[in-house]
């Protein structure tokens, strides 16, 4: 995966942090972004699909989320709340992008931004959803594996 795109995922989860946070804008969040140049070697549109694409779709991904957490989605530590719904986002939207790798940018960005020990927690979470939601590409690998 470009380092570009994990840049992207890094801006994005600052992004939705802010905004779970604050309940500001989109795109007042969006100028504090580019004001501070956060976006600098990162994909930008890959940033903003993200960025745009989780509020947009976010009683979807809460539900999926709800299937395979331990908890209220409001009771998860925003950090992993962010990094999550990044995931699920990508696991459902974004199927040019392998479920592995879409777990371990989800695994980095928990031990870049997560609390200790979070990336255990975002890994087996995600690995349930793709479980789930890539189940067709799961079992052809495991039959090209074979």
């Amino acid at each position: 995966m470009s380092q570009a795109k994990t840049n992207a995922r890094k801006c994005a989860v600052q992004a939705l942090y802010q905004w779970q946070m604050t309940g500001e804008s989109l795109s007042r969040i969006e100028t504090y972004i580019l004001e501070d140049q956060l976006l600098k070697g990162a994909q930008k549109s890959y940033f903003y699909d993200i960025f745009h694409g989780v509020p947009q779709q976010l009683d979807v991904i809460d539900a999926i989320l709800a299937e395979f957490i331990d908890r209220p989605i409001d009771k998860v530590d925003p950090v992993e709340r962010a990094i999550l719904r990044i995931g699920v986002y990508e696991l459902i939207n974004r199927l040019e992008i392998p479920y592995r790798v879409i777990i371990n940018e989800g695994v980095n960005l928990a031990k870049c931004y997560g609390a200790e020990g979070s990336h255990k927690y975002i890994n087996g979470i995600l690995d349930k959803v793709s479980q789930k939601k890539r189940a067709v590409e799961i079992n052809a690998k495991k039959s090209a594996d074979k």
